[in-house]
């Protein structure tokens, strides 16, 4: 596997675990909210793990895109997640202040799944008709779409971030495992095979 493609897989499954223990810290804080100091210890930690994932995420993100050919829409799709990721994790621990965003709304938590639903489909561009990505990438937008449940039986949006982080982690640690087996094949700057044209499974770039 091209080293800089496996390294950027690894920090984004290692970002997407850090966004799961966001969404757990949330979970606490908000299950023992009180005028203490443990309550400003949690929200002090979640800040720290939000900061942390996203940075992770980041690097990650910019890892394989410099690293693969073509795949200019699941790159650009990728990259807006995660701004849109870490948006929603500040107006979640701040939704006490801003009166705009509703953390139970159920709309708010189907916009959030489409968007990452569609997303997820982005990463078909990983390699065109490859049954095994497919099925993959069928089992994590199934469990993005679970993830508005939580809003269903009355939990915040962070349940959402929660599930979403999930789903993305096991994507791509799955794609890590597909490439290390040879399953499938990504063009990446500097390899001497499969310099080819690419096609887009999606669009063509």
């Amino acid at each position: 596997m091209h080293e800089r493609l496996n390294f950027g897989l690894k920090l984004s499954v290692i970002g997407n675990i850090l966004f799961i223990a966001f969404g757990l810290v949330c979970f606490i804080f908000y299950l023992t909210y009180s005028d203490s100091f443990l309550t400003s210890l949690l929200c002090f930690l979640a800040y720290a793990i939000e900061i942390g994932g996203f940075a992770v995420l980041a690097m990650g993100d910019w890892f394989m895109a410099t690293a693969m050919r073509f795949r200019t829409t699941m790159k650009a799709a990728w990259s807006f997640y995660i701004v849109l990721e870490a948006a929603m994790m500040v107006l979640e621990l701040n939704s006490t202040n801003i009166r705009m965003y509703k953390p139970y709304s159920l709309p708010l938590a189907i916009a959030h799944s489409v968007i990452s639903g569609l997303v997820c489909l982005t990463f078909l561009q990983l390699e065109k008709d490859n049954k095994k990505l497919e099925l993959r990438v069928i089992i994590c937008i199934c469990m993005i779409f679970a993830g508005m449940l939580g809003n269903i039986l009355g939990i915040r949006v962070y349940f959402s971030i929660i599930v979403n982080a999930i789903a993305f982690a096991v994507l791509f640690q799955s794609v890590r495992t597909l490439v290390k087996h040879g399953d499938i094949e990504i063009d990446c700057h500097g390899d001497r095979a499969r310099v080819a044209e690419y096609k887009s499974t999606i669009v063509d770039d």
